[in-house]
């Protein structure tokens, strides 16, 4: 295997460091000075950059502009806006720079996530934790009436990526009807795939919308009073992607009005939301902070991920979750 200069700035464990520095065998590893405090953090300039070939973690744009030898960046997060943008990708695609992410990585533990809401909210979880009343009494049996078994609905998936097709592994025992939204169906999706023509009809007849937009110049706000209006009346709202893609104030009537029955969120603008922010007074809506991608030693696998790329690019194969 060739050797190569490798920059990585993700805030890494010490197994998962060991064994970053061991993969990559003869070639040299550039650390900064400060690493950042997470995988999703923007790190700090550092003028050893312009020596790398390669660069794992989230370079800033400024010191890529400047670097005449940077040929692949990998990207430690499952998003990558800053850099999908016009701009960004004509300049890569004009100097041969291959862009991947990691979203191999949080695929899984973002779509069990998603069934961990969309199951609590099928049992009433939420209700049925803070009540303590006995059997048989009305308020108890309206509770258990109120839990309807995921078998048979419809669920409309906005974002058709790797956490997509994990989920659908896991709804498939369920036997739901899901479409999926894409801005351009391959065919080999596996289920019904609807375009933004298409959009409207599928919202007013989901029972569960799951959005996983990413971040970009044509998702912001892409959740609006229009398309909460389309909802189906009594329909759930899922976001696992960006907060960005959510007008809050408009989800918060919604929520408020009962037009739709609840929100699951694991993303917000911004995050956290401050103590006094409108969403926290609604019981139904239910948020977590962003932990929707974490699993146990994350970090080793982050770096196995990016080795195994690694042997790819080595070898002059093509890159997984490659994105430009």
């Amino acid at each position: 295997m060739a050797a190569h200069v490798i920059f990585s700035d993700p805030k890494l464990d010490t197994v998962a460091l060991d064994t970053l520095k061991n993969g990559i065998g003869g070639s040299r590893l550039i650390l900064p000075a400060k690493v950042a405090s997470s995988v999703l953090e923007v790190g700090e300039a550092d003028p050893a950059f312009g020596e790398a070939e390669i660069a794992f973690g989230q370079p800033l744009l400024e010191s890529i502009y400047a670097s005449e030898r940077l040929r692949w960046i990998q990207v430690s997060s499952a998003g990558f806006t800053r850099y999908d943008t016009p701009e960004f990708r004509e300049y890569a695609r004009k100097r041969g720079l291959v862009v991947t992410n990691s979203s191999s990585v949080y695929a899984e533990a973002c779509a069990e996530h998603v069934l961990a809401f969309m199951l609590a909210q099928s049992r009433k979880l939420p209700e049925s934790l803070a009540k303590r009343i006995p059997n048989g009494e009305p308020e108890w049996m309206q509770l258990r009436d109120s839990c309807r078994p995921l078998r048979g609905q419809n669920v409309l998936i906005l974002g058709f990526g790797g956490i997509a097709k994990q989920l659908l592994e896991m709804l498939a025992p369920f036997r739901m009807n899901i479409v999926a939204m894409r801005r351009h169906p391959r065919g080999d999706e596996g289920v019904k795939v609807v375009t933004s023509a298409g959009l409207e009809c599928a919202l007013a007849e989901a029972d569960h919308v799951i959005n996983i937009l990413p971040d970009n110049g044509e998702s912001a706000g892409f959740f609006d009073r229009k398309r909460f209006q389309q909802m189906k009346p009594g329909a759930v709202f899922y976001n696992i992607g960006r907060g960005t893609t959510v007008n809050q104030e408009e989800l918060f009537s919604a929520l408020k009005s009962g037009a739709l029955a609840a929100a699951w969120l694991d993303v917000t603008t911004p995050e956290p939301l401050p103590q006094n922010h409108a969403l926290w007074t609604l019981e139904n809506c239910h948020i977590t902070p962003h932990t929707a991608g974490g699993h146990r030693s994350e970090s080793l696998t982050l770096v196995k991920h990016f080795l195994s790329n690694y042997e790819r690019y080595s070898q002059g194969r093509e890159l997984e979750d490659r994105v430009i």
